[in-house]
């Protein structure tokens, strides 16, 4: 009899023992469920936090630091033994990150593109390549001088790049590196300084954030390291029919306090988009043609001094949010066009800040508006004398063969 109470009161401890695991259990699932719920979208975040949250989500990246991206390195076959460090082996080899001054070495000549959803166009992947094998083709470099080729991409289109790059440098008789900048890192940089602007020059298609990367060349003096002092920002519609090289001696000939070199618009854009204000100013020169006339700005090649916007003292007053809404408000301004519809009003009131590039360094083949209620002043913004260095294919159109 003993026995059995003795049963009885073990087996009590053990039912009571695992109740006590059971509402432990219990008690835990109900805090992650609890976690998970109530730590989820159901929080009221705004649209741009939202996009902020996806990108860092889909990023493998831990720190913004600029100067870790992936690397190529390329020394002519010739001098391909002077280091491991510029070797070209395996893609597995020449792909790589690494830390490092963006002016370590010889002479390196900076051009930057943006490289973002290219793997879902076939129509930017055909661009890219006219791009690079003009360049490549036509591209000479001094002893010692490296071109220096900056991605602005995602993942995907970085993929792709890497191996189309393989194909269209394979042959280049210069030396070159390859940098992919991730696209989300930058923006999140951008966009605590363009966001005031966005809504002057922006399309509006409620992409707010991700479209602060369409004013990367307005801050990129704030963004890239001191160390890079100057760099070409290209378009990925172009074919290049002179060596790039002389593109960069193009920086020597600002005059003072210039920080951009760019060419003018070569279709009537801002004819229609400054349309209240010329109407309110009837003898203006505001959207005019040229010689006599302001036709704004193309951003298809542009020359950042970025040395000289961090000193421009003017140019700095001019991102201030207050001083984008003055001249906006001033120009009766609404642009869609980002950096260039920037670049165009604050060349109206400060053309000082503007180096003039010849025409023929980003010459215009589209002729949109020929069509589109301005044909009988067409003529007088597209026409471009001098020789033609570089065709830019905006909105699509063909490029001459060679």
């Amino acid at each position: 009899m003993g026995f059995l109470v003795l049963v009885v009161r073990i087996m009590g401890r053990i039912s009571t023992f695992r109740s006590y695991q059971f509402v432990l259990l219990l008690a835990a699932t109900l805090a992650v469920i609890a976690f998970y719920y109530f730590g989820s979208e159901r929080h009221s975040f705004s649209s741009t936090t939202k996009r902020i949250r996806q990108t860092q989500a889909n990023t493998n990246r831990n720190d913004a630091d600029l100067t870790v991206d992936t690397r190529i390195s390329h020394l002519p076959p010739s001098e391909q033994q002077r280091g491991e460090e510029l070797n070209v082996g395996e893609e597995s080899d020449i792909f790589r990150s690494r830390k490092g001054s963006f002016e370590a070495g010889g002479q390196r000549y900076h051009a930057l593109m943006m490289f973002t959803k290219v793997d879902r166009s076939r129509s930017l992947q055909d661009k890219f390549r006219v791009a690079m094998l003009s360049m490549v083709k036509l591209a000479h470099f001094l002893e010692g001088e490296v071109l220096v080729l900056h991605f602005v991409s995602d993942q995907a289109s970085q993929e792709l790049g890497q191996r189309m790059l393989q194909e269209f440098l394979q042959d280049a008789p210069f030396k070159y590196e390859i940098i992919f900048h991730d696209v989300v890192e930058l923006t999140q940089k951008l966009f605590p300084i363009v966001e005031a602007m966005q809504k002057h020059f922006s399309a509006g298609s409620g992409a707010y954030y991700s479209e602060s990367i369409f004013f990367l060349s307005v801050a990129m003096h704030h963004i890239m390291p001191e160390s890079l002092t100057r760099i070409v920002q290209l378009d990925l519609d172009l074919k290049y029919k002179t060596n790039i090289r002389d593109l960069f001696q193009e920086f020597d000939k600002f005059p003072p306090g210039a920080v951009i070199g760019i060419t003018r618009e070569m279709q009537p854009v801002y004819r229609h988009t400054f349309w209240l204000y010329r109407k309110e100013n009837p003898k203006t020169r505001v959207g005019e043609p040229p010689p006599e006339g302001l036709p704004g700005f193309n951003s298809g090649v542009m020359l950042l001094d970025l040395s000289a916007m961090r000193a421009s003292t003017l140019y700095n007053q001019l991102l201030k949010p207050s001083n984008v809404a003055k001249l906006a408000e001033q120009y009766r301004f609404k642009g869609h066009l980002g950096d260039q519809d920037f670049f165009t009003m604050i060349g109206m009131e400060h053309p000082e800040l503007f180096y003039s590039l010849a025409c023929g360094w980003n010459r215009q083949l589209c002729t949109w508006w020929r069509d589109h209620g301005y044909g009988d002043v067409f003529q007088l913004y597209y026409g471009c004398d001098g020789p033609v260095y570089i065709y830019h294919g905006n909105c699509n159109a063909p490029i001459p063969d060679d």
